[in-house]
């Protein structure tokens, strides 16, 4: 009889966090592998040709004066997802199960059904803005020329950052994200600096665009992170 040739299983792939420039996400802060920090505002939307003649200069104006103040660069992002209305189905059903009359559930659940109807075949999007904030210690201007010549050299060594060294760096990088905010509220626009959980749920989105909605993310504080400082 001829021996059976053993099957080779295929060599599995380098992980996923080889490809992606975030080492790490703590206390509401992205640091990435070159040792540098990132900050997400989410900013509101405002409807610009509803707005008056001076209403829509006043908000030029003040875009300009928000533009030509930066000293350091930023990027605006804006993500389109399908509409995810879990929590407000979820309150529907909660309502419908307190109400004792039988006729108000019916109505509650034909309405749910319709609700449901409509985001699945109108296939409805939601827009949402952020601003993400950057801080590079290499291009702090109160750093002298030999700190940033070392982290220029070794800027994988930046990603190991001690306690001092985080806490220096994201004092920087809220500074930064402080005078974004006035500039931003300036214009009429609302903001919210997203927490560690939200920052992961947004990064989860990015790159999981197909399986976000069957695949939850839990809540963060149930997991426990030993810290290494």
């Amino acid at each position: 009889m001829a021996k059976k040739q053993a099957i080779k299983k295929p060599k599995p792939g380098p992980p996923t966090q080889r490809f992606l420039d975030i080492a790490e996400i703590r206390e509401d802060a992205v640091i990435l592998k070159d040792g540098t920090l990132r900050s997400v505002i989410m900013v509101s939307s405002v409807n610009f040709a509803l707005k008056s003649r001076d209403e829509q200069q006043a908000m030029i104006q003040a875009y300009m004066q928000f533009l030509n103040g930066l000293e350091h660069p930023l990027q605006i992002v804006i993500q389109s997802r399908k509409m995810n209305i879990d929590a407000y189905i979820k309150a529907l059903d909660q309502q419908e199960s307190q109400i004792p009359n039988e006729l108000l559930k019916t109505q509650i659940r034909d309405y749910r059904s319709f609700i449901q109807d409509l985001v699945e075949l109108g296939e409805i999007m939601q827009k949402r803005f952020y601003v993400a904030v950057p801080y590079d210690p290499a291009t702090d201007k109160h750093r002298n020329f030999f700190s940033k010549l070392m982290e220029a050299i070794t800027p994988a060594s930046s990603v190991k950052l001690n306690k001092k060294q985080f806490t220096e760096r994201k004092n920087a990088l809220m500074q930064r994200v402080s005078i974004i905010q006035g500039g931003l509220n300036g214009m009429g626009l609302q903001t919210a600096i997203l927490d560690t959980q939200s920052l992961i749920e947004l990064y989860y989105t990015v790159y999981n665009p197909e399986v976000f909605d069957t695949e939850r993310l839990g809540d963060l504080n149930a997991v426990r992170v030993e810290e290494a400082f």
